[in-house]
């Protein structure tokens, strides 16, 4: 007789910062889809929406802890501090690994279409351990965000990162792999970038974003600009290739150079060119620094990760250990 399969348990991770316009619209979804996946026996009885306060300076935490207390299904955890929304992320699913079987990362302001999840597990049920959200069009986008954001993920796969292309944090990941991701010790994260150096069989659902609920957003174009900075130096070293290749160049044009002011000279050709001068020291002064200042990006990382400081801490749970 064979053995009854049993249903998986599933955690829905959220993190937060400063939500509280937002976070008393969107919740009601989230609990909503837990159940409506529970009453279609997609899922068990167990699975939870566990909300991740990344150290908010308003109402954010007394909220999820108010609605902890209301519903069973909602569950909460405080970082201690601000850590950023990636290991907002990472707490949530260390957190939950050991507690379910799959987890679906989602932001709460509503943007990302929760009806993806069914799919999701649908996709997990064929085997699946990790199934990507990746968004079908950017329409809501603005010309210049669009363009940047698809010219992102473009650069990164020049640099040779293994990414997902318009995939954001909307992801399910299974336990197993989560265990197995808990090894990756990185201190600069860039979550949709490592978790497809995992391995493990994948694949994308699509779906349409909408308009954020409530709110501002919390992503403005100079954190755009770090996470898309971090994702390439975490992931690449192919910016100090680039930059070794360009110093090969311009000692070789340097040396040609030289060649013909030597030459020049000798031919008694030579005339006092302050313009020329400037140029061509404006020109290397430019290169050194530019390339200085990657190096020391990668040097900083490396300094940073040898530290081996905690990634987040845990200051309160809206449940016991």
């Amino acid at each position: 007789m064979a053995a009854k399969k049993t249903l998986p348990v599933l955690y829905v991770v959220t993190p937060c910062y400063n939500e509280e316009k937002v976070l008393p619209l969107t919740y009601p979804l989230f609990l909503k889809k837990v159940k409506e996946l529970i009453k279609a026996k997609m899922v068990s009885p167990e699975s939870k929406v566990l909300f991740v306060n990344d150290g908010s300076k308003d109402e954010t935490w007394d909220i999820i802890t108010k609605i902890a207390k209301e519903n069973k299904e909602i569950e909460g955890i405080c970082l201690s501090r601000n850590r950023g929304h990636q290991n907002a992320v990472l707490a949530g699913l260390m957190e939950a690994k050991e507690r379910c079987d799959i987890t679906v990362s989602i932001d709460c302001d509503g943007q990302d279409d929760i009806d993806a999840i069914d799919e999701m597990i649908r996709r997990y049920a064929e085997g699946y351990e990790v199934v990507y959200g990746v968004r079908s069009k950017r329409d809501t986008d603005t010309f210049f965000k669009r363009f940047t954001a698809e010219s992102f993920y473009k650069l990164l796969h020049m640099m040779g990162a293994e990414i997902v292309f318009n995939h954001a944090d909307y992801r399910l990941v299974s336990s197993r792999v989560l265990n197995e991701f808990e090894s990756f010790r990185e201190v600069n994260l860039f979550l949709r970038g490592m978790f497809p150096l995992v391995g493990f069989k994948s694949t994308t659902v699509a779906y349409e974003r909408q308009e954020r609920m409530a709110g501002e957003s919390h992503y403005p174009l100079s954190k755009m600009l770090a996470l898309a900075f971090d994702g390439i130096t975490s992931l690449s070293i192919k910016p100090i290739r680039i930059i070794t290749g360009i110093g090969v160049i311009v000692a070789i044009i340097s040396f040609a150079g030289v060649i013909y002011s030597i030459a020049s000279f000798f031919a008694g050709r030579t005339v006092p060119g302050w313009t020329s001068m400037t140029c061509i020291l404006c020109f290397v002064s430019g290169i050194q620094l530019i390339s200085l200042g990657i190096i020391g990006e990668y040097v900083g990382k490396t300094y940073l990760e040898t530290k081996q400081r905690p990634r987040y801490i845990i200051s309160e749970r809206t449940y016991k250990e």
